[in-house]
């Protein structure tokens, strides 16, 4: 743990302890986005998987590459509907499980990439 680099040298590096520092390993992952649509008045998101890889990375904080197969129809998708860039991650391969509940027994918009 240590402070947010990038926030710091606005606030102050004792305004910014928490950030989790270090590479993230490799292995099978799912990501999910999940936004508000203030001006529709719902939820909606999108979700998928891949794959952390060994690949190298020079930066700072806590990062990881990951292989996302069709990447580009992803990034037109998250661009044309507004959609924040962070997602949430883990080591899991959860993407159906987590789009037949947000869809089917929340209500929400979600789409499911790579299906």
């Amino acid at each position: 743990m240590d402070f947010q680099a990038i926030i710091a040298g606005i606030v102050g590096k004792e305004n910014t302890f928490g950030t989790c520092v270090g590479r993230v390993k490799s292995g099978p992952m799912t990501f999910a986005r999940l936004s508000t649509d203030d001006f529709a008045g719902k939820i909606r998101g999108y979700v998928g998987g891949g794959r952390f890889t060994d690949d190298p990375l020079e930066t700072f904080g806590g990062a990881g590459v990951v292989e996302i197969a069709n990447m580009q129809k992803l990034l037109h998708y998250i661009c044309e509907n507004g959609f924040e860039h962070h997602v949430a991650a883990n080591f899991s391969t959860v993407t159906p499980m987590i789009y037949e509940a947000a869809t089917n027994y929340l209500g929400w918009d979600m789409y499911r990439h790579g299906a």
